[in-house]
């Protein structure tokens, strides 16, 4: 179906790559505990929506030119970096602020910022494009590999299943939050904490090499 080869593999396999703890559920849990279940839920989508950036690239074959080009790969690399220690410095010099939880969850302004850090965090990410690139072929047939199709499908498939497993991960988290946003001392430590967490995973993008 769609050129696709054992989809059922695919589907545990998927899972499993999206509950194995790593940057993208990192970047939403500490959305999800320093501002709440709407800021990580829009992240989640955010992050997703990264995804489906991705499947595109790989569906055009712009993926090959990143796996193929040191320097495409480094330029998008030190995009990423340089974002996420962007985010992780704005966090860690914002103030203390006295917070009001119903008018947090209506800002629509903050989850759209909370949506596009997701986003660019993910698209900048060479690593991502390097997986798909390396993981949806496997489950693609032969002869529909010139196609876009089976990549759109894996890719879909694979944002669904992370949109739904991040969005439970952000719920989850919610009883933290509001903790957190009734003392804003430990609101403060989350912050510093969550930008040296950030920071490092610029860190981490930026040292990545392309094998």
């Amino acid at each position: 179906m769609f050129g696709i080869l054992n989809f059922e593999l695919f589907l545990i396999a998927t899972l499993v790559f999206i509950i194995t703890p790593g940057m993208d559920t990192i970047f939403v849990l500490n959305k999800s505990i320093s501002q709440g279940k709407s800021a990580g839920i829009y992240s989640a989508i955010g992050v997703n929506a990264g995804i489906l950036v991705h499947t595109m690239f790989a569906a055009l074959g712009l993926s090959v030119l990143i796996a193929q080009s040191a320097l495409a790969f480094s330029i998008v690399k030190y995009l990423g970096a340089a974002y996420l220690i962007y985010l992780g410095i704005k966090s860690i010099l914002s103030k203390e602020k006295n917070f009001n939880l119903a008018q947090i969850s209506s800002e629509t302004e903050s989850g759209w910022k909370n949506f596009k850090s997701g986003l660019i965090t993910n698209v900048l990410n060479p690593k991502v494009a390097l997986f798909f690139l390396s993981f949806f072929p496997q489950f693609v047939q032969k002869e529909a590999v010139g196609s876009s199709i089976p990549f759109i499908v894996l890719g879909f498939t694979y944002a669904i299943l992370g949109l739904i497993y991040y969005c439970i991960l952000a719920l989850s988290m919610n009883l933290f939050s509001a903790k957190i946003k009734e003392n804003n001392k430990i609101k403060g430590f989350m912050d510093k904490f969550s930008g040296m967490v950030f920071i490092l995973m610029g860190i981490k993008v930026a040292f990545s090499k392309l094998k």
